[in-house]
């Protein structure tokens, strides 16, 4: 153990250490690491394309026509390209010197998607069948000095389907064999180790994507070099024991001598040389290094998730000498390799206690000590395109808008992909804590023991790869995997028994297996499978009877055929990890995306996925508001707009149900809708556009997961409206708060009637406020059809919260005008940065009688992508200044006509 006490002069230690790391970085000895990502060729197998050129990462789809497959119904017409077998190909030299006086040079490949042969000088190197996997060839004795390497990309189509026939040869089935009719997608995605989405999802579109989608390196190297390195923190009352843990990849077959110099700039006067392996050879089976560090606790900033406190990250440095002789290395060797991460203290809990009242557990987490309340969305991955998810500007727009609209976690997804080192950074510099699942989805799994090797392998380097980062909260096995198998989601009955042998092995046996190398009291214990019924699922060795039982574990929900702004119709669950409804992307998107002779609504048709269609929004569109007939010109606009209301209510609805119930004996403490981003423009549940534009909903989530909010929800038994205040934050001043409840009739700008209250709130909980009778409100002149309500609360004049609720279907209702709405840019200004400039306008919106859901769109083609302030407001004011920002390479003048305003009134006709 060592004990470290804060230096005090960092700043100087910093420069000093800082100009070491850099010196050491001309050193002979170290490992020699050369990036073979350039002037690559492509050629598909009769040699009819060719590319030259490439530069990795690459994927064929990309490489041949960048994002075309996103536009149009290139989904579809685009498909040949999967079906065909590619082979990147790469010339690259060598000195002889280079190679003959070191004992191995590894060529690494970081990510190959997917089935592939690769070929050094005409010699196979191996068969890499997992994206997900890092694959490394000893190529020492293959190398000339002048090289060709090939890697041969199999059609994933193709290889999918020849693993399903040839399990079927043997009596085998694996099912889904193929995805609903609606997705237009590929059969058999199950079979292989990749990205389950890109075969077609729900919300997504079918691109069997097929490249070599991280780098490609050479890695010269006398023995071993460090791939990562996990770090654990647990706290005791006066200290942090800091446990780092040195993951090694080694060639040869013997055990090698080691010397470990750590640096923490923020945490060590010195650094710290750990020397046991000095003497004592680090055994090659396990090539793992372990040493323990003591930091005083007053000495350490928490980190905190985001809404909660500052997300202070601390820098560490590994560096790495090992060698194979006993007497020690020669200056000539390639001996030291170095590794660098950024780790963040915090503890967390997972936590599975007996309610006190009813029956079941509670489900919620427990950071540095206290309960939060989990808000935030599903991640999907960022592109259908592996190649692209790397985006870094992409990435850093996605998980900004979460954290601007105060989530503090997000779910990534079993059907994606284990996301670059940027993005678990991003996330922990933005505090999105992250439920992570491991990449398996919606199916059943082969158990071959080549399968289960290949897994085994991809969850040991991902998981030692992510692990130390503090935004990862808890991990799954799967998704959804469970409750398919116990539902029968997939026909799996017939062979029952069969298949809960496969589930176990797989999940029980395999994955969680692996994930016990990063296993520590500090960390929850993994879930098996979201739903669940959490740690109560041992008592079924992990298949309940019912996973979604709402007194455990996590809940997912979805239900298409009812009213989903009624809140009676929710679940009241311990902890929700998946809900949501479907919404339209704007039509400008919708413009950029489709070819100059679609026809938009048959473009929507297809790429409309659920296999109930269309009316899956319409449905609960047609319930509230006015929607025109299919024939009728306004329709597509109206549907547009229509569809981002109707899923930005429900959503609000359910999130704040379910905010609503944590003190209540349903223990709620958890909230991720579904989702926040997609991969093309198409009707989804996504809250952000693929071009990075805020859906209603993202807009509303601003209000509906705020940390102070008023909640009013309608209780149809009671037939009273429930007025919760919830208070996210640890301490809050509670004088002079004040509620007042407004009625305004559609006819009339101000509130006809208020009344107002005194107030308090409960820190880190909700007050229970008021249950209000409906028929108290509206009573006199008042009907459910001329009037609608709003709740303002207030500390002293200061607005901090309001909520709306509508006590008739608001296509039904009375009395509502046109309101005379006019827009006037009030305000503008360009400012400059290295590579863009940031366009930003005031606008000035005046009504002269409420407007419902007032929707700004800009018109300008040549800005695609653009955020408001605010949208889909209720303006109940004279007077509302809205802000609009965009980037652009020109500082670009606006003018009125270049925006549009919309509101519900001019499709209700009185």
């Amino acid at each position: 153990m060592f004990l470290i006490n804060f230096p005090s002069n960092s700043l100087a230690l910093s420069v000093v250490l800082l100009w070491l790391l850099l010196a050491s970085k001309c050193d002979a000895d170290r490992v020699r690491v050369i990036n073979l990502n350039r002037n690559w060729t492509l050629s598909n197998e009769n040699g009819t394309i060719t590319k030259s050129g490439v530069t990795i990462p690459s994927g064929v789809y990309s490489q041949l026509y960048a994002e075309k497959v996103l536009d149009s119904y290139n989904d579809v017409e685009l498909r040949w390209i999967s079906y065909d077998n590619w082979t990147y190909a790469n010339s690259f030299s060598v000195k002889t010197e280079d190679f003959q006086s070191i004992c191995f040079v590894n060529l690494t490949l970081h990510g190959i998607d997917t089935v592939a042969e690769v070929r050094l000088n005409g010699y196979l190197l191996g068969r890499p069948d997992n994206m997900f996997v890092r694959y490394s060839y000893e190529i020492t004795k293959f190398l000339e000095e002048d090289n060709t390497l090939e890697i041969e990309i199999k059609s994933p189509v193709h290889a999918a389907l020849s693993r399903a026939r040839e399990l079927e040869s043997q009596g085998i089935d694996v099912p889904p064999n193929c995805p609903p009719s609606q997705y237009h997608g590929e059969c058999h995605m199950n079979m292989l180790r990749k990205m389950q989405a890109s075969f077609g999802w729900d919300w997504g579109l079918a691109a069997p994507s097929m490249g070599i989608w991280k780098p490609v390196t050479l890695e010269y190297y006398n023995v071993a070099i460090i791939r990562d390195v996990d770090v654990t923190l647990a706290k005791n009352t006066t200290h942090w024991t800091m446990q780092s843990r040195v993951f090694i990849d080694c060639n040869g077959d013997k055990d090698f001598y080691a010397e470990l110099t750590f640096y923490a700039v923020e945490l060590l006067k010195n650094p710290v040389i750990i020397k046991k392996h000095v003497e004592t050879p680090v055994r090659r089976q396990a090539p793992i290094i372990t040493f323990d560090i003591d930091v005083p606790i007053d000495d350490v900033t928490l980190w905190w998730p985001n809404g909660f406190g500052d997300q202070k990250l601390y820098p560490l440095h590994y560096s790495l000498k090992a060698w194979s002789n006993p007497e020690g290395p020669t200056l000539r060797d390639n001996v030291k390799s170095e590794k660098s991460i950024r780790i963040g203290f915090r503890t967390i809990e997972l936590i599975e206690d007996p309610v006190k009242e009813g029956t079941g557990n509670t489900f919620f987490f427990k950071i540095n000590g206290k309960e939060i309340f989990m808000k935030g969305s599903n991640y999907i991955p960022s592109h259908i395109l592996p190649e692209y998810s790397r985006d870094s500007n992409r990435l850093k727009h996605l998980l900004q808008s979460a954290k601007d609209t105060h989530q503090n976690m997000i779910r990534i997804w079993g059907g994606g992909i284990y996301e670059s080192d940027e993005f678990y950074d991003i996330a922990d510099q933005n505090g999105l804590l992250i439920w992570h699942d491991m990449m398996f989805a919606c199916a059943m799994y082969p158990v071959q023991e080549s399968y289960l090797a290949s897994v085994r392998l991809e969850i040991s380097q991902n998981i030692k790869r992510i692990a130390h980062h503090p935004s990862i909260a808890i991990l799954a096995t799967n998704n959804e995997n469970e409750v398919a198998l116990v539902q029968s989601w997939y026909g799996t009955s017939a062979e029952d028994a069969r298949f809960r042998q496969e589930y176990r092995e797989l999940y029980l046996a395999t994955v969680m297996h692996e994930l016990k190398i990063v296993e520590h009291s500090s960390r929850p214990i993994p879930l098996v499978s979201s739903p669940s019924n959490g740690k109560v699922s041992a008592n079924d060795n992990y298949i309940s009877d019912n996973p979604q039982d709402p007194d455990y574990g996590d809940v997912h929900f979805y239900d298409v055929f009812k009213n989903a702004w009624d809140p009676n119709i929710y679940p009241r669950p311990r902890f929700s990890s998946e809900y949501g409804f479907q919404g339209l992307p704007q039509m400008a998107s919708w413009l950029k995306t489709a070819g100059p002779h679609d026809n938009l609504v048959s473009l929507i048709q297809h790429r409309q996925h659920h296999p109930v269609g269309i009316p899956v929004m319409t449905n609960l569109i047609r319930r509230h508001l006015p929607l025109p007939l299919p024939e009728d010109p306004p329709y597509l606009e109206a549907l547009v707009y229509f569809s981002q209301i109707a899923q930005a209510m429900a959503t609000k609805v359910e999130t704040e149900l379910y905010r609503t119930l944590r003190d209540t004996e349903h223990r709620t403490m958890g909230a991720l809708y579904w989702q926040l981003n997609d991969v093309w423009i198409a009707p989804s549940w996504s809250a952000i556009d693929f071009y990075g534009n805020y859906k209603l909903l993202h807009y509303w989530s601003q209000d509906f997961l705020a940390p102070i909010s008023i909640i009013a929800l309608y209780d149809r038994d009671s037939k009273a409206i429930n007025v919760s205040l919830v208070c996210d934050e640890f301490e809050v001043d509670t004088n002079d708060l004040r509620v007042t409840l407004n009625i305004y009739k559609w006819s009339q700008l101000l509130p006809t009637n208020s009344t107002t209250w005194p107030v308090t709130l409960k820190p880190n909980g909700v007050h229970y406020d008021k249950i209000i009778p409906i028929a108290e409100i509206i009573t006199g002149e008042f009907t459910p059809r001329n009037c609608f309500i709003e709740f303002v609360l207030r500390r002293g004049s200061a607005f901090l919260s309001h909520s709306f609720y509508f006590p008739g279907s608001i296509k039904k209702s009375l009395a509502v005008t046109n309101p005379e709405i006019t827009l006037e840019i009030s305000h503008r200004y360009c400012s400059s940065s290295v590579y863009v400039k940031t366009n930003s306008y005031s606008l000035t919106v005046s009504a002269k009688y409420p407007a419902l859901f007032v929707y700004v769109e800009l018109l300008r083609s040549d800005i695609s992508k653009y955020k408001l302030s605010c949208n889909g407001f209720m303006q109940v004011t004279p007077v509302q200044v809205i802000h609009l920002e965009f980037e652009a390479n020109n500082c670009i003048n606006l003018t009125r006509h270049d925006i549009k305003v919309t509101t519900v009134n001019q499709y209700l006709k009185n």
